[in-house]
């Protein structure tokens, strides 16, 4: 497990692997994952092996759909959205019914209802739920281990932020503006390398 993570649920994104790699925004806008992707992972010359993401993916024809990515087991991951792509609909095309299935290597598939996929991340992370109108990021004491949730293009249900707020430590905002997803993984990770450095600086 990577010593931070981003779990984005996606409402619209298909959950099977019948879609196109050139049409990724009609597969219930899974270009908007790849992004998400492309942000937890990439830096400008290399990859984040502390990274953990999640794809709770809720679209039709079988959902749901977790898709986990770990940084420190990934290859053949690219920067382009075709790239990622490819590897979610891999993913996808494995047939799993209970348990958790590698489908390459760093990336799994299993399915899992929200709460129970909450069950137990609460185990391993200090979850935080991302969100305009939360506490600024500047003024909460993260640490290693932080996972942070957000939703898609669409953002959460009702009934999904109050699971979500239920097992959240605390809601917390990177821009009182609504941004898109992956820039808000990005400002994230920003705001934990700043902190990262500084400790380090200070010892």
């Amino acid at each position: 497990m990577g010593m931070r993570g981003f779990l984005v649920i996606s409402n619209s994104a298909r959950t099977s692997s019948d879609f196109s790699l050139n049409d990724l925004p009609g597969a219930g806008r899974m270009d908007v994952m790849c992004r998400c992707v492309n942000s937890v992972f990439l830096t400008s010359h290399g990859m984040r092996k502390d990274a953990t993401a999640y794809l709770l993916l809720l679209g039709p024809p079988d959902p749901p759909k977790l898709i986990r990515m770990e940084g420190s087991e990934l290859k053949y991951l690219g920067p382009d959205e075709r790239n990622i792509g490819g590897l979610i609909r891999k993913a996808l095309g494995v047939k799993v019914e209970r348990g958790e299935r590698m489908t390459s290597p760093g990336i799994y598939v299993s399915k899992i209802h929200l709460e129970e996929l909450f069950e137990m991340l609460s185990d391993e992370w200090d979850i935080y739920y991302l969100r305009e109108d939360g506490e600024d990021i500047r003024n909460v004491g993260l640490e290693d281990g932080s996972l942070f949730v957000l939703g898609d293009q669409n953002g959460l249900t009702e009934d999904q932020e109050r699971i979500v707020e239920k097992f959240a430590k605390a809601t917390v905002s990177v821009s009182p503006l609504s941004l898109h997803s992956d820039h808000c993984i990005i400002i994230a990770h920003a705001e934990l390398d700043r902190r990262s450095h500084d400790e380090g600086s200070s010892a």
